[in-house]
């Protein structure tokens, strides 16, 4: 194949065996500039690189832009479902889509054991206490800011794909009670699965894993919000279209639960609607970084270089998991 045109980070060992299958290698991440292309800049790149392949992560590749240009062998979106890429067109222009699924597991699962930690023993306020120079003599910071553990605890997952399963593994030294609920997972010999009501009935931590498509859309509604134990916390590192998060955000408010755990929101950044929530003290909220690891570029080019190995020896073809749990 001659030109491959790559707008999504590749690490140096990578590119040098991409530049092996390829007669010319256009390498221009948008990490270079920090901003993605939409479809004006996106046509503009396709038309002057005239690119046989694509690499892409963040840009904008819908209708409008296939139709200005459609000469792509085949798309690789370094996601783990190709959410800037609209599938329908690239099915009716034939373009298969390679994706990376898994490429920031690990470092999803390390933040989320991260901040469960520091959201139970007081981590973030115990911190600031200190460097405000509250602590003082006749203070006691080790009552003050006692938390608790999370050792024996049961912790349930919605959707457990590769992201799940590495948090649960990182969780066996926490001697933990695990059960799962996904409908295309079958049991597993060391973890329970059980039913989705069970899992908001039961557990004391309640973990969201999913994608956003047309079955998953607020599939966390009033009727299982309400099944939370008062002492339990809820968690969402996935995507906050699958959970109705104004009956979450009541919850957590008039302290109906015992806290939330959030790295994503409807509208990114928050809107005033966010603010009384992201006020309460029993919410710790990140913005969207659990995935933000440097490492999590190696993961997607050696997954991404495999697939497109796969590709072109016609062996085996990634294709995105649209309309599937994780």
């Amino acid at each position: 194949m001659k030109k491959l045109l790559v707008r999504a980070p590749i690490n140096e060992e990578n590119l040098i065996k991409l530049e092996k299958l390829f007669d010319e290698v256009i390498y221009m991440p948008w990490t270079d500039t920090g901003e993605r292309f939409y479809e004006e800049e996106m046509i503009d790149c396709l038309l002057r690189e005239r690119p046989d392949a694509l690499i892409t992560e963040l840009d904008v590749i819908n209708e409008t832009v296939l139709k200005e240009y459609s000469d792509l062998v085949f798309i690789g979106d370094c996601r783990a479902s190709p959410e800037n890429i609209d599938v329908k067109a690239c099915e009716k222009y034939d373009i298969p889509i390679l994706c990376t699924p898994a490429r920031n597991a690990n470092a999803v699962a390390e933040m989320w054991i991260s901040t469960l930690i520091a959201f139970e023993r007081n981590l973030v306020d115990a911190v600031n206490w200190t460097k405000e120079k509250q602590w003082q003599i006749g203070t006691t910071p080790y009552h003050l800011w006692k938390g608790n553990e999370i050792y024996k605890s049961k912790i349930g997952f919605v959707g457990f794909g590769a992201v799940a399963r590495n948090i649960a593994k990182l969780l066996k030294g926490f001697d933990v009670e695990i059960a799962f609920y996904d409908p295309f997972v079958n049991q597993l010999e060391e973890y329970k699965k059980v039913e989705l009501e069970e899992i908001f009935l039961e557990s004391d931590y309640i973990t969201i894993h999913l994608p956003v498509n047309d079955a998953t859309k607020q599939m966390i509604n009033q009727d299982l919000l309400t099944l939370m134990k008062k002492d339990s916390i809820f968690i969402n590192s996935s995507r906050s279209a699958v959970v109705d998060n104004r009956v979450l955000y009541e919850l957590v408010e008039n302290k109906k639960i015992r806290g939330a755990i959030l790295d994503v929101l409807d509208t990114e950044p928050p809107t005033a609607e966010d603010d009384p929530v992201i006020a309460c003290s029993n919410v710790l909220l990140t913005p969207h970084i659990y995935g933000a690891s440097y490492q999590v570029v190696d993961h997607q080019s050696e997954i991404m270089t495999q697939n497109i190995l796969s590709f072109l020896d016609r062996e085996h073809l990634i294709e995105p998991a649209i309309g599937k749990l994780p």
